[in-house]
């Protein structure tokens, strides 16, 4: 499950809110797969938006969202507003699938940064993703 060293990882919504939520079904297997990464892990706001939304019951998973940006676990790649164009495009590409704004932040960014591997729980949609460069994305965790 280790990634090579420099090999970036983006980070979805479904294992953020996973880790941070001990209530959360996959919140073992999210746990189990991130000690196996170096971090940070590389996200965007509209994944966090996303996060605060599901964790809005907890004060708790919020603060200790908002504390791991400080603390290293995660680092926001920037969105310009000139990025709408390209991620709107990927929204009506894949509209039959309905994407979130997250999901389409976040494949555009994996096709600008050339990340190849993304941690989501979202297995069907993101093998159907492709990035920029037609890319497939590796997802982890695998499960089965």
């Amino acid at each position: 499950m280790s990634r090579p060293a420099g090999d970036r990882v983006l980070l979805d919504t479904g294992p953020l809110v996973a880790i941070l939520s001990r209530e959360d079904t996959h919140h073992a297997i999210c746990v189990e797969a991130l000690c196996h990464m170096d971090g940070p892990l590389y996200t965007c706001w509209p994944v966090l938006t996303e996060a605060a939304w599901l964790l809005r019951h907890s004060q708790r998973a919020l603060q200790r969202l908002l504390g791991s940006m400080d603390a290293g676990f995660i680092e926001l790649l920037p969105l310009a507003g000139t990025e709408a164009k390209p991620i709107a495009a990927l929204m009506k590409r894949y509209e039959s699938i309905r994407p979130q704004l997250a999901d389409a932040a976040l494949v555009y960014l994996a096709g600008r940064e050339r990340i190849q591997t993304i941690f989501t729980l979202d297995r069907r949609d993101f093998s159907i993703y492709r990035t920029g460069r037609r890319s497939v994305l590796r997802i982890v965790p695998e499960i089965d």
